[in-house]
């Protein structure tokens, strides 16, 4: 009897050290995270480990909010906001270099390949990247495919100091874009796409310049996490990450369940266009011979690298970030967590 009483005693305390820190203190620990952009498909992971309850299984209260953009979230993320958001990392080494007494990290990498690019009508004169130079482009000053075109003008080789950048909100910015009103435009290629689709002009009438087809080796969106939430919270930050990995790899082997958790949590979003979008993120950004190899998360010292000089060659930076600056890759989940299943 004695016997037995000890062997259900080991066996409560290894279920207990198995359980999630928060749960073995009887509540959710709060945990604030910024979607960086409104509900749609760039957040699909997240909203499905919520919806199917991995951060409340990890022992988490996750408040999941919308955003207004990279810069914006990355100045909420500093300030102490939120614990974490997704957000461009050439933007955050904008930041850390202005900022090195509030530096933030990336913990882990959402867009394994960068969705920046410029579109142009295949109707139209430019051929060719080169031929971007001196036209008319539109894009918001906050624009990542803006802020990085530097960048891609310097790796196709020429001179991208002469084109003139139209400032126009994105919705008026579309309908004047297919009207002809501007020459290209800089988006994210997956809402690009989609938004001028909606407008009446078709993929197969866009020629389509990513960035990462043409030069540029930086990472697209990270994980981006403040200091005190890293170093007071660890456990939390590293049952934050495991969840969202867990959602984002259900989102890449099924994008209609992906899609249904934009529309559970938005019921304006229209459904179809989100599992198109969806589409066009995982097969373009996610499904890579790198993240096939290293799992969903996961950096490499030389493209981390690669994302600081082609950052600061393209915004004009006087940095000298080196990798530890700016990535920090112990609240990464086993590499088995990580493995895409398809």
């Amino acid at each position: 009897m004695q016997r037995r009483s000890l062997i259900r005693a080991t066996g409560a305390a290894a279920l207990l050290s198995a359980t999630p820190f928060v749960r073995a203190q009887g509540t959710l620990q709060k945990f604030k995270f910024n979607l960086g952009w409104k509900i749609e498909a760039s957040g699909a992971g997240f909203l499905l480990a919520q919806q199917r309850g991995y951060y409340k299984d990890a022992g988490l209260d996750v408040t999941i909010d919308t955003g207004n953009g990279s810069a914006s979230a990355i100045s909420l993320v500093a300030g102490g906001a939120y614990d974490v958001a997704s957000a461009d990392l050439s933007t955050m080494i904008e930041f850390n270099t202005a900022n090195p007494q509030s530096r933030l990290a990336a913990v882990a990498i959402q867009y394994d390949l960068n969705p920046n690019s410029v579109m142009v009508r295949k109707d139209g004169a430019i051929k060719k990247p080169a031929d971007l130079a001196g036209k008319t482009i539109l894009g918001q000053p906050f624009n990542a495919s803006r802020k990085l075109f530097p960048a891609f003008a310097k790796a196709q080789g020429f001179d991208g100091s002469g084109v003139k950048w139209e400032n126009v909100a994105p919705d008026i910015g579309d309908t004047r874009f297919v009207k002809g009103d501007f020459d290209a435009a800089a988006y994210f290629f997956f809402t690009g796409l989609l938004n001028l689709k909606a407008r009446g002009l078709t993929p197969d009438q866009i020629t389509v310049f990513r960035f990462s087809d043409y030069g540029l080796k930086s990472y697209g969106n990270g994980l981006i996490a403040n200091a005190k939430s890293m170093q007071d919270n660890p456990d939390a930050m590293k049952a934050f990450v495991k969840a969202t990995t867990r959602g984002w790899v259900d989102a890449i082997a099924d994008p209609r369940a992906g899609a249904a958790a934009i529309k559970a949590r938005e019921p304006l979003a229209h459904e179809e266009i989100e599992f198109e979008r969806l589409q066009l993120i995982v097969d373009g950004t996610m499904k890579t011979a790198e993240t096939r190899a290293n799992g969903w998360g996961a950096a490499t010292p030389a493209r981390l690298q690669a994302t600081i000089d082609e950052t600061v060659a393209a915004f004009g930076l006087k940095s000298s970030l080196a990798v530890a600056d700016i990535w920090i890759d112990r609240f990464l989940p086993p590499a088995v967590d990580r493995k895409l299943k398809a």
